[in-house]
């Protein structure tokens, strides 16, 4: 009987704990990032045991967190980074030092020495960046303002794991000296960093283009893999996290014409990593230390997640943040993060804290993150349900391209995709179904969630700078709303639009669109031919009539939209129906005068 390797049994039950956890989590509305916590927790050392070494699955998923800022980065241009800089600098810079003090104050508290607590405190004010993306990420949320002012924040914080890495060196009872001077440690990540920007301005482009003339989707796959893992040894040889440094090459390839070729090459990697990562930290907590030590975990974790959702509300509102934007950004970071692993195994290698302390601030960290989602969900249930239902805030539209695509249903989708391989794949794109969005963004479709009929939203969009706007949504008062604007602001504008019925697309010839595509018209004419052909009319001859009759049909519906008059009945407007009468008269005999040419070309052919 042949024996399963030890290796695919451990990879088989790693799938099913989480092919079970986290769709569980997810029905339950707590997240997918819980359940492969919690599916960590059960399959790993401390619970089933059915994993005993975690080093390794923790080092590669944490690949996962790289491509997920990979991405993130391609959906951001270097000059709206640059026009987050305050965001980045202020905002962070006062999250961190506010937070890093009261969470110190919080750690003497609790009766440990100043630097245990101040140790503790720096592990815990870095947010987690792979939990908070995850959820922003699932609440669609990674494109609004709100969203992007998260992601500043933890930009910042990722910057300083550095700086922290070296305090807490100096913190060391030995004083061990560092072979590395500082000035030469800062030299070396501004040099790595120059190199990673020159390469992304002009290597990057010239590669990828060179690549897709061989026509091979694996080795694309392959250069994309090289870009994010090599940008993130990169910054990682400097000091800095590789996260960061795949953050980079993306923000430097978002206004490449293969930005969404590599989003999705590298989409199937990022999501399998970073649930590996979630389950890896799930892992890591130790069962014992918690059971022994529960109630100081409990309370010590309570105290630091109140405290940091504390400052994290207070700069927020201080820096003129409203109050939902500040309390939902509370309740989203206030766990701490993956990076104080690397501030707490640094400390317990100096010396500044003990095997013990090191297993119980990691066991804060890991029940933090799973803190987090039942305390969104709690949020959801007392305080949302009290509130009087609000729209979605109107992102930030921070691509002007110029198509602009209205609508991305059933209609619009086909529009989409014609564009995209066609290589039209710089469109923005604009629908009002949450549902759907979501969906597509699982394609690596963006769409920006916004009511187009808003003046306002077209022009965040670029309408007045726009070349091309196609209205594909099936609501008749809305795409004329949409379309009287657009011409009023951008009248050299073109249009195509989706028609709902006849009187519509006389509402829509006298606004001055150019194409008008009735939604059921060419599927009714190709079913109008096939019907010629089950009747015995010949293939060549039943296309040649469908074309003639689109032809004719679309001539006659300008002629009669011009005598249209909405204050009299359509049936009551003789002079339209006297035109649409001769119209019918006029196809009648175009495609009687095709029919009997083709008999007589036959009957030629025959003699």
């Amino acid at each position: 009987m042949a024996t399963v390797s030890s290796s695919l049994l451990q990879v088989v039950l790693l799938l099913a704990a989480t092919v079970i956890a986290v769709p569980l989590f997810k029905r339950l509305g707590l997240g997918s990032v819980l359940g492969y916590l919690i599916a960590g927790i059960a399959i790993g050392p401390y619970g089933l045991q059915l994993f005993s070494n975690i080093s390794t699955i923790f080092h590669i998923s944490e690949l996962g967190v790289v491509m997920f800022l990979f991405i993130i980065g391609l959906e951001m241009k270097p000059s709206y980074l640059w026009a987050l800089r305050k965001q980045i600098f202020v905002v962070g810079g006062l999250q961190v030092l506010t937070g890093g003090t009261l969470l110190t104050f919080v750690g003497i508290g609790f009766g440990a020495n100043w630097q245990v607590a101040f140790v503790c405190a720096a592990g815990f004010v870095l947010t987690s960046t792979a939990m908070v993306t995850s959820i922003i990420r699932e609440r669609n949320e990674l494109n609004t303002p709100s969203g992007q002012k998260i992601i500043s924040i933890l930009l910042f914080q990722d910057l300083m794991i550095v700086p922290l890495l070296f305090v807490i060196s100096q913190l060391s009872p030995t004083k061990i000296k560092s072979t590395v001077p500082l000035w030469e440690s800062i030299g070396i990540g501004i040099a790595c960093i120059a190199i990673l920007i020159v390469s992304g301005l002009w290597l990057l482009n010239p590669l990828f283009k060179k690549l897709a003339r061989y026509q091979a989707r694996d080795i694309m796959t392959a250069a994309a893999l090289l870009v994010v893992l090599g940008s993130g040894m990169l910054l990682e040889f400097a000091g800095l996290s590789m996260a960061m440094g795949a953050f980079l090459a993306g923000v430097l390839l978002s206004e490449s014409s293969f930005r969404h070729q590599l989003e999705a090459d590298i989409e199937p990697f990022r999501g399998l990593l970073l649930g590996l990562f979630f389950v890896s930290i799930g892992m890591s907590l130790n069962l014992n230390l918690v059971q022994k030590y529960w109630y100081l975990l409990l309370t010590g974790v309570l105290a630091l997640m109140f405290t940091n959702m504390l400052v994290v509300y207070s700069i927020a509102r201080l820096t003129k943040s409203s109050h939902k934007e500040a309390f939902n950004r509370a309740f989203i970071m206030n766990q701490g993060g993956e990076f104080a692993f690397v501030l707490y195994t640094s400390a317990l290698s100096f010396g500044i804290i003990n095997d013990q302390e090191n297993g119980l601030m990691t066991a804060a960290i890991v029940i933090s993150m799973a803190f987090t989602p039942i305390f969104l969900r709690l949020k959801t249930w007392i305080f949302d349900k009290k509130a009087p239902k609000q729209t979605q805030e109107t992102p930030t539209i921070d691509e002007q391209h110029e198509i602009i695509l209205v609508g991305v249903g059933r209609f619009g989708q086909i529009i989409r995709q014609m564009l995209w391989t066609s290589g039209y794949q710089r469109t923005t794109i604009i629908d009002i179904d949450q549902d759907l969005i979501n969906s597509l963004a699982h394609f690596g479709v963006k769409t920006y969630f916004g009511d187009a009929t808003r003046p306002e939203l077209l022009r965040i969009a670029g309408i007045e700078k726009a070349r091309l706007l196609i209205v594909a949504i099936n609501n008749p008062q809305h795409t004329n709303a949409i379309v009287a604007f657009a011409k009023s602001v951008n009248p050299n504008l073109k249009i195509v639009a989706r028609s709902y019925d006849r009187i519509h697309t006389y509402h829509l010839y006298n606004l001055g669109v150019e194409k008008i595509v009735r939604e059921t018209f060419d599927s009714a004419v190709l079913s109008g031919q096939h019907a010629l052909e089950l009747l015995g009319t010949e293939l060549e001859t039943a296309q040649e009539i469908s074309q003639l009759y689109s032809k004719l049909n679309r001539q006659g519906m300008k002629a009669t939209a011009a005598l249209y008059d909405s204050s009299i009945k359509m049936f009551n407007n003789k002079a339209l129906n006297a035109e649409a009468k001769a119209q019918e008269q006029k196809m009648f005999e175009a495609i009687q005068e095709l029919i009997a040419s083709k008999k007589l070309l036959k009957e030629e052919n025959e003699d």
